[in-house]
């Protein structure tokens, strides 16, 4: 089996109970939401993978106010031929706040749209993971910087 590791940044921007969030599309074709950020290019810093990667999927230039934690996920998943590979997912999420540019979506990348959403109106979004984990870092605050168990555990 394929093991691969893919080490990405991704901000949390909230501003009057909204929060910004890209929407891509999953392995179906399924539109998701997910905070804005992305994978690291070799040899690049995490907080400059998470500016880089908010201003191309948003048009937004962002402002770092702090690490909120790291998140690891691992999944095995089946590709091209019946390849498997064991997915492994480091993903470290910032807290950052706008500080110039207009809200647009991303062309001809990986997100086809931006946009904020009021914080009430997540929980019935089609969305990933991750944007509950961020939330949770976000509200928690975890000195580890990591949250464990499920948000309604």
């Amino acid at each position: 089996m394929r093991r691969k590791l893919r080490v990405a940044a991704y901000a949390m921007c909230i501003r009057d109970e909204k929060i910004l969030l890209a929407r891509w599309l999953d392995d179906e074709g399924r539109p998701e939401w997910t905070l804005p950020g992305g994978g690291m290019e070799h040899g690049e810093h995490p907080y400059d993978t998470v500016l880089r990667e908010v201003e191309e999927e948003t048009g937004y230039l962002v402002e770092i106010t702090g690490l909120l934690g790291v998140d690891s996920i691992s999944r095995t998943f089946t590709r091209g031929f019946g390849r498997r590979t064991d997915h492994h997912g480091v993903r470290l999420v910032y807290e950052a706040r706008v500080i110039a540019g207009e809200l647009r979506p991303e062309i001809g990348g990986s997100t086809d749209l931006a946009a904020w959403h009021p914080l009430t109106e997540v929980p019935a979004l089609n969305r990933v993971g991750l944007v509950d984990v961020g939330l949770r870092l976000w509200q928690e605050r975890p000195v580890t910087g990591r949250v464990t168990a499920p948000a309604d555990e």
